[in-house]
């Protein structure tokens, strides 16, 4: 795990920081080929430099998002955006549905969404997989 991430896990409240760490661990076990590293002030997994999945600290609980969620067939994430992400928020680990996230997890490997030339392409995504 990026020295970066185990930074940003830390410098959580313990709840938070609970959720943080439970969410690496999983996303690193699910995704162990995935980079990962703080990007725009936040950890971020990615595939070929394309973004996969990250989490933030939000007001009173902590967003996990998943860049080509919207394409995922498992239920329970929520749209985010104007793109093809969606989001999942906790307040707790007891909050995490395991299953569902390592089923997320899958399918964010499966299906992306070409965001790393999101720029070069004038704001169209393309799919990739």
């Amino acid at each position: 795990m990026d020295s970066g991430t185990v930074s940003y896990n830390q410098a959580q409240e313990p709840a938070d920081r609970a959720i943080c760490e439970f969410l690496a661990t999983e996303i690193d076990a699910a995704l162990p080929e995935a980079e990962n590293k703080v990007w725009h002030a936040h950890p971020v997994w990615f595939l070929d430099g394309n973004p996969i999945v990250g989490y933030s600290k939000l007001k009173g609980c902590v967003r996990l998002l998943f860049w080509s969620g919207q394409s995922f067939e498992t239920e329970g994430l929520s749209k985010e955006g104007k793109f093809k992400a969606a989001e999942a928020r906790y307040q707790s680990v007891e909050d995490i549905d395991t299953e569902r996230l390592r089923a997320w997890l899958a399918e964010s490997r499966n299906i992306q969404w070409d965001y790393k030339n999101l720029v070069r392409r004038k704001g169209r995504l393309e799919r990739l997989s």
